[in-house]
């Protein structure tokens, strides 16, 4: 497909189109690109302009898939951003954030209260591996939380809601998931990018995340560390009934289904996105615009429970591999065996 097909296709808001290898068109002017677990996006300044903006930056591999996208969409020679604009600093969002700016040389735009996270001043709270839901939720402790340091491009985005280089969309703050987290939104046509605020398939379950199985949720559990204010954030969005869903993991949500999942999500948030249990289910992790201000103490031996369990997973997959390369090797032997049959 070239790429005035690409830039002029009409999206019906009923699914996302694929133009190239883990790269989909969601609406007019906007683009995702998936890169293992995380989305990233493009988001064009306005059609039949070659201006875009970066939102998020996914992990440290996705700075060449984010590359391919932006020359698949305008070709070579328009490749480059005005601006990166994070949903949040956690460490699948801003991977490639560094190499891609320094790249570039365009300015890095988030929230207030994200600031001591990228400037090298404070780590997020630990994640919460006692939260339960699938494997990524247990290895959860192992994730990195921080920080890096961007302050030589960083800005904070206008308290107004306007967004650099994109006049026709608008930020709206979705805290919980982190402390600064933003989702932007085009009122013309619906168009949500949500973040983390949102996921659209399980984040906490590695079978989830590897099938990318269809279903709206809150955010990832094992990294939320206020989940009053969570449902709050989801409450913010669902009034806006969106046309279109986009997150940072999951494929998009388009027109009725996305509107009544988001409206029962609203309803049943407690039963359906918080966790029975978990380090910040009863009580908040407290942030301010110097990073950190309090954290709950950890569950009991959780950690070490959840080293025992990765341990034991790491091991079991050992030994299937093991006795799978064995298996290939006694078949392959037999192959040989017959065909030096066959040649007597």
């Amino acid at each position: 497909m070239n790429r005035t097909a690409i830039n002029n296709r009409v999206v019906t808001a009923t699914a996302e189109h694929e133009i190239g290898k883990n790269q989909y068109v969601v609406a007019p002017g906007v683009w995702r690109v998936k890169d293992k677990f995380v989305n990233a996006f493009i988001v064009q300044n306005s059609e039949g302009t070659n201006n875009w903006v970066l939102v998020d930056a996914g992990i440290k591999s996705s700075a060449s898939k984010i590359r391919d996208l932006a020359k698949t969409v305008f070709g070579s020679g328009n490749s480059r951003p005005t601006a990166i604009v994070l949903t949040h600093g956690h460490f699948d969002h801003v991977g490639a954030l560094i190499e891609l700016a320094d790249e570039w040389g365009v300015p890095i735009y988030c929230h207030k209260l994200e600031v001591p996270f990228l400037t090298g001043k404070a780590e997020y709270p630990p994640a919460d591996p006692s939260v339960g839901g699938g494997l990524m939720a247990t290895m959860s402790f192992t994730f990195p939380r921080g920080p890096i340091n961007v302050e030589d491009r960083l800005r904070v985005i206008e308290e107004d809601g306007t967004l650099p280089g994109l006049p026709e969309w608008r930020w709206l703050h979705t805290p919980g998931h982190a402390p600064g987290h933003i989702s932007i939104y085009r009122e013309r046509d619906g168009v949500l990018v949500a973040g983390d605020a949102l996921t659209t398939t399980n984040q906490n379950s590695a079978i989830s995340v590897m099938t990318q199985k269809k279903t709206l949720l809150g955010p990832p559990a094992y990294f939320t560390i206020d989940w009053g204010a969570a449902a709050r954030s989801v409450r913010l969005l669902a009034q806006l009934q969106p046309q279109v869903i986009a997150t940072g993991h999951g494929q998009s949500m388009y027109g009725a289904e996305a509107r009544k999942a988001l409206n029962k999500l609203t309803r049943e948030f407690w039963d359906i996105a918080m966790p029975e249990e978990g380090r910040y289910v009863h009580e908040p992790a407290l942030t301010n615009e110097d990073g950190v201000t309090y954290i709950p103490p950890e569950k009991k031996n959780y950690t070490f429970v959840a080293t025992i369990a990765v341990a034991a997973v790491a091991i079991g997959l050992g030994i299937y591999l093991m006795r799978q390369r064995r298996r290939n090797r006694q078949e392959w032997a037999a192959v040989m065996r017959q065909l030096g049959d066959a040649q007597r």
